[in-house]
């Protein structure tokens, strides 16, 4: 310092409140006036209450050294400080509840949806193949069956028929021996009991070649297979006589086995009957009955009777 009273001592020893004592008055300490207070020509490095303003430009750095903006005095406002309030937009609201989705928070239900979809394509599909499975059946039952029956030249008997179901029975007609036409010797009689027709009579007769019986057949509905009837007594041994219809001999002879196992001689206990599946026309028809070369005829024959289709019974 240079020479005069520049303070008590140096600025550390300084004593602002010196003016309040007699050594400090002494040294010409007096009280703070204007700009700052104590010794004569000290260092005043206190300020006013209030006299520091904020918010005033930071200090720029010196050269080499980062701008760091000071902080304020401990319990003061940093000059670069701003409250939330003073941002545009003003503070920030309440945090947002997430708004919640119909259905307890979740979304669409896609998996039962789908699922849904699914068992809808099942069921038609199974529904189609229930359809095309149950119309399959229906087209065999009508005529996917092969027929086992014999043809228009084969002829069968009771004994060798099977189980099987009659066709739809038309009312076709029946003929008594007595109204058939007799040819070659062949009569009626009514001798032997057992026989279907009126009043018991049959034809006899027949086992001489050349006797015959004939059927004229009216009413025959349309043209097609039918089966013809015959009931007819035979004892002892199996025989056999010739077809003809319309004219046309049939390919097999009449079959008359001994169905009823009736012994030899006795034609009461030989009743039976038998069958064959000739083609017919629609209208009238012809049938005729007869004992020609190689055939055995030793049979009574008391009914004829058709049936349409190929059927056993």
């Amino acid at each position: 310092m240079t020479p005069g009273n520049n303070g008590a001592s140096t600025p550390e020893e300084e004593d602002p409140f010196g003016y309040l004592y007699a050594d400090g008055q002494a040294n010409g300490a007096q009280p703070p006036s204007g700009g700052g207070y104590g010794y004569p020509n000290s260092v005043s490095r206190v300020r006013a209450v209030g006299e520091r303003q904020y918010g005033q430009q930071a200090p720029t750095a010196a050269y080499g050294q980062t701008g760091v903006p000071q902080q304020g005095a401990y319990g003061q406002p940093n000059s670069h400080y701003a409250a939330p309030e003073s941002y545009p937009g003003g503070p920030p609201t309440a945090p947002q509840q997430p708004t919640r989705r119909a259905g307890n928070g979740r979304g669409p239900n896609t998996k039962g949806l789908l699922i849904g979809a699914i068992a809808v394509v099942a069921a038609v599909v199974i529904g189609i193949a229930v359809a095309m499975t149950g119309g399959g059946g229906d087209d065999n039952k009508a005529g996917g069956d092969t027929s086992t029956a014999p043809t228009d030249s084969a002829s069968a008997s009771p004994s060798e028929s099977g189980g099987d179901e009659p066709a739809e029975e038309a009312d076709l007609p029946t003929v008594d021996a007595k109204a058939l036409r007799l040819d070659g010797g062949a009569a009626l009689a009514s001798d032997v009991k057992g026989a279907q027709a009126d009043g018991g009579i049959y034809v006899g007769n027949l086992n001489q070649v050349g006797s015959s019986v004939t059927w004229t057949v009216d009413g025959i509905p349309e043209d097609g297979d039918y089966t013809l009837f015959a009931h007819y007594s035979v004892p002892g041994q199996d025989q056999s006589m010739t077809l003809t219809f319309n004219g046309k001999q049939f390919g097999t002879k009449l079959n008359l086995g001994n169905f009823a196992h009736a012994a030899d001689g006795d034609f009461e206990k030989g009743w039976t009957k038998t069958f064959a599946y000739p083609t017919l026309t629609k209208g009238t028809n012809t049938i005729t009955l007869s004992c020609q070369d190689g055939d055995k005829c030793n049979v009574l024959l008391d009914q004829l009777w058709v049936k349409k289709g190929q059927v056993r019974n």
